[in-house]
């Protein structure tokens, strides 16, 4: 994992962080393979390339190592799992775990699939950099109500971020427990942006050694964004288009003013 160079904020500030990184992937480009679901490619990939990113986006089992390992960073998504992503994904965090690359997992919809829920608890076992999950999602992984304290617990347990998103963010480590309330409810009106989120996620976990810190910035960047954005959005039509328009201009200075953090 690539660690934050020395102009990177002595405090921690989540704004300013959060713009920093932002920055950093503008200028070295960090590519991040996304083995994600068939609904959330484009979005992923023109979300990545808005942010400053580079999306690879192959689910071909023979492929996935190739493009793991020259990436910054590898997201799996369980959102269409079909075999090809079944064969995929354990070969793409291999190559991660092997090549030292940040990973992260985004556990979609295991709460209505026990043969999904197995998968993922598998892929737990990999030791994911971070876990982008809901509400619903974490009750089927940890078997409880999501609360701070049992997002901490599970994040204790499992040697992981846990980022759990909704109304209000939680971003826990076990020790730490940032909140995030930024947003906007037409987020949740667009199909995959949970998903593609997540990719941003990944590429923030390659550019900064604290895995806490570079979820919690990355989720900030897409609230933020978000809110900006549907002060002019007509409804979900034009929503999509205007969040890819906002990140690409988004910076430090409007993320201080409009990130709401504790």
């Amino acid at each position: 994992m690539t660690s934050a160079p020395a102009s990177a904020p002595d405090a921690f500030h989540l704004p300013t962080l959060a713009g920093f990184l932002l920055e950093r992937l503008r200028g070295e480009r960090a590519r991040v393979h996304a083995i994600t679901n068939a609904v959330a490619q484009t979005l992923t990939a023109n979300l990545l390339l808005a942010a400053g990113g580079i999306p690879s986006l192959s689910v071909a089992p023979e492929e996935v190592p190739a493009f793991t390992c020259r990436s910054a960073a590898l997201l799996v998504n369980l959102g269409t799992l079909d075999n090809n992503r079944r064969a995929a994904i354990p070969e793409g965090i291999a190559i991660a775990r092997t090549y030292a690359r940040p990973w992260v997992l985004d556990p979609v919809f295991v709460e209505s699939s026990p043969l999904r829920l197995e998968f993922a608890r598998a892929c737990l076992a990999g030791k994911p950099h971070v876990l982008r999950c809901n509400a619903g999602e974490f009750v089927a992984l940890a078997g409880g109500v999501a609360t701070p304290e049992t997002v901490q617990a599970f994040a204790r347990a499992h040697g992981t971020i846990v980022a759990l998103t909704g109304a209000v963010d939680l971003i826990a480590d076990g020790t730490r427990l940032i909140r995030i309330e930024n947003g906007h409810p037409l987020m949740s009106r667009v199909t995959a942006m949970g998903c593609a989120g997540t990719a941003l996620v990944a590429a923030f976990t390659a550019l900064h050694d604290n895995a806490l810190e570079a979820a919690a910035a990355a989720l900030l960047v897409t609230g933020v964004a978000g809110e900006i954005a549907a002060r002019d959005a007509n409804g979900p039509g034009t929503f999509q288009p205007a969040f890819l328009d906002t990140l690409f201009n988004l910076d430090t200075p409007a993320l201080i003013t409009c990130g709401r953090v504790s």
